[in-house]
C-alpha cells in the first residue's frame, strides 16, 4: 500500500472498508474526481479490481468498481 499515492489509498481504505465505490461516491465522500485513473494506478500496483456497469432509474450508466480478495 505504501506505493499508491494518497488518493488511490483512500481508494483502497474505501473498498476495504464498503466493498464497493462509484464515481459519484469517490466525489462526494473523498473528493477524488476521476475515479478511473485511480483504478487504473491500483491495477497497475497488483490490485484485482473489477467493474461492473449499472443503470440508475434515470437510466444514467455507471460503473461500480469492487477489490477482489482472495
Amino acid at each position: 500500500m505504501n506505493n499508491l499515492s494518497p488518493q488511490c489509498q483512500t481508494v483502497l481504505k474505501h473498498l476495504t472498508a464498503a466493498g464497493s465505490i462509484t464515481g459519484v461516491e469517490a466525489e462526494s465522500c473523498h473528493k477524488i474526481r476521476h475515479l478511473p485513473s485511480r483504478i487504473f494506478e491500483m491495477k497497475r500496483s497488483g490490485y484485482d479490481i473489477r467493474s461492473a456497469v449499472h443503470h440508475d432509474c434515470t437510466g444514467q450508466r455507471y460503473v461500480r468498481y469492487s477489490l477482489v480478495t482472495k
